[in-house]
């Protein structure tokens, strides 16, 4: 049977994290465990790139927050600051109106009418996020979500010669030391290919290889890529450019985010925006069922078309003189054709 008509029945809802799914920023939790001031920590981060440029160093603007919390790390600013902690601290991210609920909510909706339970249609949720994938592990959103995409630390580092002894000993202290994984705006969108092609369900499948569109798990056009602004515009374009919906938000009553916003879909880059808001009265949680439920019905179509098309009937009896009908052969192959 085609993979077009057996797998390709499943919706992703794609999720930034930072001021998309909470008012702020995640690491919040961290400043207030360690009496660092949050302000001054971003006003370096901010100026930090321009400031090595000075000096003669050329440093990726989206590593600089990472290096910098390793910094005040090894400083002593953060002591003992490790994986688990983080995943402590992910418990404090406070979440929007209407969350984690809502997650829950959209997945339903493909239960919610027998002809999408009949195809099995089913919603994956995912965040795909600079920040940390620890704190997002350990907070009140991971247990409603199918996969997380984040920057993330090594607290223990291999030392040079660990492949010539068994047993190396590793002297490091228990706090976090190197960055194992960092996710900026542009890397976001390898997330979104790996969610297409199923490379994050399949470690055989290689996200780089080319794969016809009808093998792919799950169609950029059963997608919809939800963040707060000009920030993901990479993403936003590669989701539009294949067919999926594009959806920008904004903090309720920040004017200075929602003229972003419009500015962005001025510019066609994204399909809509709204509130940060999720309960289920609000502008954006009725536009985001709206077009799952869409989504939903084109797979129900789209499917039924495909059965129509490529499904042969059964073989039926010939009859040697049309004129004579076998009026009980014929009710019992019209229950048979029925089956």
């Amino acid at each position: 049977m085609s993979q077009v008509f057996s797998t390709q029945n499943k919706i992703a809802i794609i999720w930034d994290f930072d001021k998309t799914l909470i008012p702020g920023y995640m690491q919040q939790p961290i400043f207030e465990r360690f009496e660092v001031d949050e302000y001054n920590f971003w006003n370096e981060v901010n100026t930090m790139a321009a400031r090595y440029k000075e000096r003669g160093y050329t440093v990726s603007g989206e590593s600089v927050y990472l290096n910098h919390i390793l910094t005040y790390a090894k400083a002593g600013r953060m002591p003992g600051l490790n994986n688990k902690l983080l995943r402590k601290l992910g418990k404090e991210i406070v979440f929007y109106e209407g969350l984690p609920g809502f997650f829950e909510e959209l997945r339903a909706i493909t239960r919610s009418k027998p002809e999408y339970a009949r195809h099995d249609i089913q919603l994956e949720h995912y965040i795909v996020s600079t920040g940390l994938a620890e704190m997002i592990r350990g907070s009140a959103i991971a247990p409603y979500v199918d996969g997380i995409w984040g920057s993330e630390f090594i607290e223990n580092p291999l030392q040079p010669g660990y492949l010539d002894q068994e047993d190396f000993p590793i002297e490091s202290e228990d706090i976090i030391s190197q960055i194992g994984t960092m996710i900026d705006n542009t890397t976001k969108t390898r997330a979104l290919f790996e969610i297409n092609k199923g490379s994050n369900k399949n470690e055989t499948i290689d996200v780089n290889a080319k794969m016809p569109a009808e093998d792919r798990r799950i169609p950029f056009q059963n997608m919809i890529y939800i963040a707060d602004g000009p920030s993901d515009v990479p993403s936003f374009s590669v989701i539009r450019k294949f067919g999926g919906k594009a959806y920008a938000v904004y903090k309720p009553g920040n004017d200075k985010e929602f003229e972003q916003n419009d500015q962005l879909l001025q510019t066609g880059r994204i399909h809509a925006y709204g509130p940060a808001r999720y309960s289920s009265d609000s502008n954006t949680s009725m536009w985001l069922r709206m077009h799952v439920h869409k989504i939903c019905q084109r797979i129900v179509s789209d499917r039924e078309v495909y059965l129509r098309q490529n499904m042969a009937g059964p073989p039926r009896h010939l009859k040697d003189d049309p004129e004579v009908v076998d009026l009980e052969d014929e009710l019992t192959q019209d229950t048979l054709d029925l089956d």
